[in-house]
Order: C-alpha cells, then structure tokens, then sequence
C-alpha cells in the first residue's frame, strides 16, 4: 500500500538534511518519512522536522528492507552517494515496486548502468526514473528544454555557459575522487554514453566531443571556457534531446549539444582551463591520496552563510537551421550545490506527487528519464514559484 507519498533516502547526509528541512518548510499537506541506515543520526535530524514524519532504517545493501520502503513510497528522494556505492540496489527497489525516484547523481557511468538494467522494465510498469535532479544536471537539461521551447521552432543546436559562486561538501569530493578507482574506459568520454541506440549520427557526434576551448562568445558578451560538470550534463541533455523525439516533440533534426563555463575574459576563460587541468592532475595521479585527507570528509559541507551568499546563471545561444540566435537565461540565488540543489530534487519530488497529472509522456510514461523529458514543463511552473528564473529571449549582444 502507498501510504508514503515521498521517502527521503540518506537523510542523515549533508545535502539529504536540506532536503529534509526544505520539503517541510513548505509545509505541504503531504506524508513522508526520512530513511538511511543510522537510527540515532536518524533521531537526530527527525527533531527538526513533524512528529508525523516517520523515521525508516533500511542499509542499502539489504534488499528486504529497501523492498519494505519502496513498497509504501509513491516516490524516492536518494541523496546518498557516491551512487555508484549505494544507489543501485535502491533504484532496482523502486522499480519493482513501482515507486518513482529522483537524485542528485553526476555519475552518468552508473546511470548508464541504471538504463541498461533497468529501462524497459520501468518503461512497461509506468515509473519514472529520473537520476541528476540537483545543479547535476537541471539548469543545463531544463533551461535547454525552456529555451527550445519559448523558441517556438526548430533548433539545430543550444551552446551553454555557465557561472556560478559556491562551495562544495565532503560526500561531493568523496564521489570524485572514488571515480579514479573504477575502471570506466570509454564511459568518460562517450557524448552520446546515455542515448538510445542509433539516435544520433557521426556527424552529431563530431559536433558534440568534450572541448576546452576558448571563445569569444559576442551574444552573450563574454568567452566560453572549459566547465567542470560538463562531461555529467552534455550527456544528459543529449540524452533528453533523444526521449523527446520518441514520444514528444523534438527540439530538432540533428540537434547537438555543447556546454562551457562562462567567462568575462579571455585571460579567465585561459585561466580555467589551466586550474581544470591541474584538478585533474591531483584527481588522476597518486597526488590525490595526498590532497583528499585535506579536503572536506563527508559530512561536512557550507556554512548556512555560504550557502546564502552562493548563486548560479546559466546562459543559453539557441541557432535554429536558418542560422538564427537568441539568448535565454535561467538563474537563482543560493549555493548552487547545496541550497539550490537540495530546492532543485526536493521540487522533482513533489513534482511527481502534486502535478502527476501534468507531466509529459502521459500517465503511463516511464523509464530511465530526465528532468525535461520527464517532468518539463510542470516543474518549471514549480521551479518558477519557488525562485528559479528562466528568461528569454533576451537581448543578443552581437558585439
């Protein structure tokens, strides 16, 4: 029986408390419960929260328990990463008892392995899978699918530039640096790692290889750079490009996908692919067991002023075949890691909850998706009234 409307999954972890805290900041008339596997860290963050919201204590390794959860939850909420470590089992939970699922996953070599196993058999049973719901991936795969479609036409590609002001926690260098154990061959640099066979051609994929490079960008009156969470979100994007061609409506024939790091300079666009590359250097080499015990322990995370004083803008060039511009934004105040992450999942939750019956692809809809391909619209109309901004089309600097 579905008595749960949302579970919190990893609710003890720095970014899982957030979500905790803002579910019931808003006060919704909705029943849902906290999880993980430490009661008493459990306890502990159950004082901030209703009496009425229940504690449930399931390992994610103990598929009786996972199965119990996902039993009683319309839909999951999983903050617990790295994903690959703990989501797996979780996600097959959810599929078999037909529980939708949300999370904040960057580990698109897992959610690859999480459409393999598990796909189709979401696709039969109506339930909605959809990993990276947090600043991986939404502002480049929702402002992509806000741009195309206030557009109004066709569109051959949309370039991203992004820039941001925060901070990052323990459980988030945690998954980065754990990457460098696996074994992941050409999953990092595939562009298409998340399509559907046969959605893309050889010239699509020539256009979409991962770049560093360093341009000027008159539109938006700045220069792209390389962008650290772009190899996780190009993915995604390029991913929904594909499902909204299958049952929606596409954003266009042979569209592609690119996204950098916005920049007001060529000296800073110069200057950040420098500091990406001596990142990846530590993360890479041995220097990494050096550095990671002086960096953030999971756990740990901003301060509350830090996650105040963040944001995030996200700039969007749409070109549709004609060779036409225009320029879209979508942006928002807070750590775009934490606070607006935390904001970002929680609202995809709700979303599957409260708006069910808006959402694209019809009731029974499912699979593997994406915030655009399967939330859209009516998750902008929450993300609207919850503080996140998406505008366009602006004015094109063309200087």
């Amino acid at each position: 029986m579905k008595d749960l409307d949302i579970v919190v999954y990893g609710a003890t972890g720095f970014t899982g408390k957030l979500c905790a805290a803002y579910i019931q900041s808003l006060g919704r008339p909705i029943k849902w419960a906290i999880a993980g596997r430490n009661a008493e860290k459990l306890q502990a963050v159950h004082v901030g929260l209703s009496p009425e919201v229940e504690i449930l204590i399931a390992n994610s390794e103990d598929m009786a328990a996972l199965n119990a959860i996902t039993a009683r939850a319309k839909v999951v909420l999983s903050t617990a990463g790295p994903f690959h470590r703990y989501g797996s089992k979780l996600v097959a939970a959810c599929v078999e008892n037909s529980a939708h699922y949300v999370d904040i996953t960057g580990e698109n070599f897992w959610v690859k392995d999480m459409i393999r196993k598990h796909h189709d058999a979401a696709a039969a049973k109506g339930v909605r899978i959809i990993p990276s719901c947090g600043f991986d991936s939404i502002p480049s795969d929702l402002g992509s699918f806000f741009s195309v479609k206030k557009l109004g036409k066709p569109v051959k590609r949309v370039e991203s530039f992004h820039s941001f002001k925060g901070g990052a926690s323990g459980g988030t260098l945690e998954t980065i640096f754990s990457m460098r154990d696996l074994d992941l061959g050409d999953d990092l640099t595939d562009p298409f790692l998340l399509n559907p066979p046969d959605s893309y051609t050889e010239d699509m994929r020539a256009k979409s290889r991962d770049t560093f490079e360093v341009a000027r960008k008159p539109e938006i009156n700045g220069w792209s750079g390389p962008f650290i969470m772009a190899a996780a979100n190009t993915r995604v994007v390029r991913r929904s490009a594909a499902l909204l061609s299958q049952r929606q409506e596409p954003y266009g024939p042979n569209f592609t996908y690119q996204e950098y790091g916005y920049n007001k300079s060529r000296r800073q666009g110069i200057s950040a692919a420098l500091g990406l590359g001596v990142a990846a250097l530590v993360i890479m080499t041995p220097l990494r067991k050096l550095v990671r015990p002086l960096l953030k322990q999971p756990g740990q995370g901003p301060t509350e002023a830090e996650r105040d004083n963040g944001w995030f803008d996200c700039k969007f060039i749409v070109e549709t075949d004609a060779g036409e511009k225009s320029v879209f934004a979508m942006h928002g105040e807070g750590d775009p890691g934490y606070k607006v992450t935390s904001k970002l999942v929680s609202e995809c939750a709700l979303c599957l909850v409260e708006d069910f019956d808006k959402l694209p692809g019809g009731a029974g809809y499912g699979g593997v998706l994406t915030s655009a391909s399967g939330l859209g619209q009516a998750l902008i109309s929450r993300l609207s009234a919850a503080g996140i901004h998406f505008d366009g089309p602006i004015a094109a600097h063309n200087q």
